[in-house]
């Protein structure tokens, strides 16, 4: 309450509702407080390791001389990326990263939905635990390992497929060295490693769907595939959607570990991405500053493509995610 001065004296009341939110968010901090403790950690943890790192992006515009120090080193502006949009590489770049992505989401995107709904029809509920407990095991296998066995199946020195086809057609395929098999390759390896585990999210969504539906389908004379189309894809349509917004945040990231376990000198042209140019640029050649230029550009692409596809999303009808 506030008092005026003088002989006419009036108050002036606070308002409620502004005292009303301050309260009730008091009261609910205090009755979550132990649930808010839990948040601590995770809150610490994307800080020290998300947060304070974004500092390291004023990298990208300075020339960064490690003698001389973080901020010392002289600024440079945009000359970075000038360089980099300038440079050749750039086009190539663009191109091999671009591809790799679109066979990502034409081939691997809707592979662990399909997977999804093949396990969904699984009956026996001991095979479908099988079966999963089988198909999530590539998720935990090193990408080293991956490599290693890509090339022993793969090799035409002994390789189990070469030598096959060797007997049956009578000439070998140099998988590992040629440009056009090394796309294919990738996108086979990241399918048979993440397939199965991509599903866990997608037969949670596929539990949630109300089973009278398909009884009322089935009543009405619909076939698998009639009740497949109308009512399990809509029950799972806005799962779907919120993963392809999260994954078009990766969609320049194409695995840096997989793709520098499987480049070589002959597949170079059609397999150097962003992540391994990166990875020369800066830590081999030690251009900090150029390389940084670089990672930037590819984030920033990414989160244009996130609030793109949730815009797009949006427009479209669905939720999306912000």
């Amino acid at each position: 309450m506030i008092k005026a001065s003088g002989a006419e004296q009036h108050t002036v009341p606070v308002p409620a509702v502004v005292t009303s939110k301050r309260n009730t968010l008091i009261r609910k901090v205090l009755r979550d407080k132990y649930l808010l403790l839990l948040l601590l950690p995770g809150l610490a943890y994307f800080i020290i390791f998300k947060y304070v790192p974004m500092w390291g992006v004023l990298l990208a515009f300075k020339n960064y001389q490690p003698y001389v120090g973080f901020f010392k080193s002289e600024w440079v502006g945009f000359d970075n990326f000038k360089q980099f949009f300038q440079d050749p590489v750039f086009f190539r770049l663009i191109r091999n990263t671009l591809l790799l992505g679109l066979y990502d989401m034409v081939f691997f995107f809707p592979a662990p939905i399909i997977l999804a709904i093949l396990l969904n029809e699984v009956r026996k509920s001991f095979y479908k635990r099988f079966i999963q407990s089988l198909i999530y095991i590539p998720h935990f296998i090193s990408m080293v390992i991956v490599a290693s066995i890509s090339y022993l199946l793969l090799t035409t020195e002994g390789g189990v497929i070469n030598e096959v086809m060797l007997k049956l057609f009578g000439y070998k395929i140099d998988f590992l060295t040629s440009e056009n098999w090394f796309r294919p390759m990738i996108i086979t390896q990241s399918i048979w490693k993440e397939m199965g585990w991509g599903t866990i999210i997608f037969l949670a969504a596929l539990a949630g769907v109300d089973q009278e539906q398909y009884e009322a389908a089935i009543v009405d004379g619909a076939n698998r595939f009639r009740q497949l189309w109308h009512i399990t894809l809509p029950a799972i349509q806005g799962t779907i959607i919120v993963v392809l917004i999260l994954r078009m945040g990766h969609f320049m990231d194409r695995g840096f570990e997989q793709v520098l376990l499987m480049i070589n000198p002959l597949n170079r042209p059609v397999a150097d991405v962003f992540d391994t140019y990166v990875y020369t640029a800066g830590i081999v050649q030690g251009a900090f500053s150029y390389s940084a230029a670089v990672g930037l550009f590819k984030a920033i692409i990414g989160v244009i493509l996130v609030f793109s596809t949730n815009y797009l999303a949006k427009r479209a009808g669905h939720s999306g995610i912000f």
